[in-house]
Formats: C-alpha cells, structure tokens, sequence
C-alpha cells in the first residue's frame, strides 16, 4: 500500500499551485494571491551563491568530534536571548534559561574526571604550539591520557607531568623525532619527574614502543647545523652502511646519528667541532666520539661494500 503525500491547498480556491518566498517567510498562492502563511523559518545558509565553487568555499559544517576536547566536541551549550524566530526572549523566559545555563555549567565540571580533562587538554594544547605538533600526534596523546585517567593512574600525581610524558610516547610510536628534553623545556615540569612518568606509561600500560631509527634524527640534526645538503646525504649513507653491517643495534639513535653527521662533516670538509655536533643532537662529547669510534671500528671490519 503506497503512502499518501500530503498536498497543500489554497483555502480560498483549493489550488495546489503554492508558492514558497524564503526571502519574505510568506507562502502565497499562485492561483488568487492569498497568503496561506507567514513567518516560515529558512533553515538554509544566511548567504548566497551564484556558482557551484562558491557554494563549495561558503558551506560550513560543525566542529568534528575530537579526543584533543575534554568533552570530544559534543557539548551543549545555552546561549542567547533570541527565540528560533528571532523574536527577544521576554523576562521570565531569560530567567529560566540563565538558570538552565548555570545548571548546565556546573554538571559539566561536577564529575572528577571531567575536571581534570578540562585541565589536560588545555595543557596539551600549549604543550603541541610550542612543539609545533601536528594534529595526528596530539590525537594519539590524547588518547593515552584518557586511557591512563581511566585507569586511575594520575590520582596523586602531577597532570602536566602525564600530559607531557603522553606527548612524548605519542611521538615515539608516530615516530616523530622529539627528544624527552625538548618536552621537558616546554613543560611546566622538570626532565626527571617526567621521564618517570613516562616509564610509569609504558609498565603500567603495556606499551610496546617502536624502536627508533638513527635515519630519523638526520634531517633535525643537520637542519640546526645548516649544514649542506651534501653532508646530509652523506651521513644518511653512512647509517644505511652500518645498518647493513649490523653496527647500529643496542646502541644509542641520537649518538649514532650525531657521529654519522659528524664523520661526514669531516668527509665533505664541511667543518663542525664535536661540541656544537652533540649539542645539536642532545647528547655528550663522549658519546659522539665512543660512537664515532665505533663506526670507523666497523667500516675498517668489514669488507669494501657499495653505498646505496
């Protein structure tokens, strides 16, 4: 059995033939001019487009849900003092929802937990602009941090210091080059508190974190040198090399980086002394020459091999 649709009929001379005017809010009959009704709500856009590109670049949509928002973007907010119509609201009706909007409020942050989100999240928004994150690494740590409040691991202890330690295990496993230093000097925290936390994470947590790879830390590196290209080029080589001859396992990636950088600073003749090498890669004098050692140590070893 087929559903019967309705059709509006003028009510003077029964025509069907209605015409909608969005602009005046009116519906008027085509036939004899009788307005049928008035004040009709457009729920189009308030603005308008002559062609389909413009209609593309004008189109809005609301904010998307997201774990970077205490509440994920679905909150319900009261405002205004103007009905659907546009209408002013009389007096008792803005009391009733000035009361509304503060019982609104209040259940938001009545919760513990929420409280606490409200908090992270706009600490790990500060955190991500000072370390210039982009969205996908502040999602993922977002995501830790909810996970480790679900697990009522942060009673006690210190949000700023799990919001920092969640951004740097975001980084690991989206292997991002940001070094635990890096984080604690944008942190409110200091280096040691969240380098506990972190383990913290990682133990109570499960977490199997990615290995990192030397290759990674090249491009920061070399960038902070504003060394060539060329060298650049050269220290990749020099870590595909040892990686082949199954020199880089068990050993530092920043320090294995860093002497790679500097073995080929002094191949290209693009002079740099140890110290502003380590300080770029945040790690010791020492460790750049026990790794640089290292390296010449295994290149001697091994058999002549092609670079790639």
């Amino acid at each position: 059995m087929s559903e019967q649709t309705h059709v509006k009929h003028c009510t003077r001379c029964g025509s069907t033939r209605i015409i909608h005017d969005p602009e005046m809010g009116e519906e008027v009959c085509g036939n004899c001019g009788l307005v049928i009704s008035e004040e009709i709500m457009d729920s189009g856009p308030e603005w308008r487009a002559f062609t389909p590109a413009e209609k593309n670049e004008r189109s809005r949509v609301g904010l998307g849900a997201s774990l970077t928002l205490y509440d994920k973007g679905l909150s319900t907010v009261f405002s205004g003092y103007r009905d659907a119509k546009g209408k002013r609201l009389d007096t008792q009706t803005m009391m009733k929802m000035d009361r509304l909007r503060r019982y609104d409020n209040r259940t938001k942050m009545d919760d513990t937990w929420r409280r606490n989100l409200s908090i992270a999240m706009a600490e790990l928004d500060t955190l991500s602009a000072k370390l210039h994150l982009p969205q996908n690494v502040k999602e993922q740590a977002a995501l830790t941090y909810r996970k480790a409040l679900k697990q009522d691991m942060i009673r006690g202890r210190s949000i700023d210091a799990f919001v920092a330690a969640s951004i740097y295990v975001a980084c690991r496993q989206l292997n991002l080059p940001r070094p635990l230093k890096e984080i604690g000097r944008a942190s409110s925290r200091d280096h040691d508190e969240i380098a506990r936390t972190y383990r913290l994470l990682v133990r109570e947590m499960g977490i199997r974190m990615p290995i990192d790879d030397p290759l990674k830390f090249i491009p920061n590196i070399a960038h902070k040198l504003r060394v060539k290209g060329e060298t650049e080029f050269k220290a990749v080589q020099i870590l595909r090399k040892a990686k082949r001859l199954q020199g880089l396992s068990g050993k530092d990636p920043r320090g294995m980086a860093a002497a790679a950088l500097y073995k080929a600073c002094i191949e290209t003749k693009d002079k740099r002394v140890q110290k502003e090498v380590a300080e770029a890669a945040g790690t010791t004098e020492v460790t750049l020459r026990n790794r640089l050692r290292g390296l010449e140590a295994l290149f001697l070893q091994a058999p002549i091999m092609q670079d790639d």
